[in-house]
């Protein structure tokens, strides 16, 4: 956490977005943000696995066959 946000001022800007945003919509907010970060992940690691194997084929082309 940054250095110049002390403990009240994060008191403060929580208060402040509970009372921009209501106590009903924040969960649901939340609940967004899970589902996002959940299909980040998802989207990562099949992208991952795919250059794995991409690269694992690769190295089966260039390799003599005896």
């Amino acid at each position: 956490m940054p250095s110049w946000i002390s403990g009240w001022e994060l008191v403060l800007i929580l208060v402040v977005i509970l009372v921009l945003f209501g106590a009903k919509k924040i969960p649901e907010f939340m609940q967004g943000i899970g589902k996002g970060l959940k299909e980040f992940k998802k989207a990562t690691t099949d992208i991952e696995s795919e250059i794995k194997n991409s690269t694992k084929d690769d190295k089966d082309k260039k390799s003599p066959k005896a």
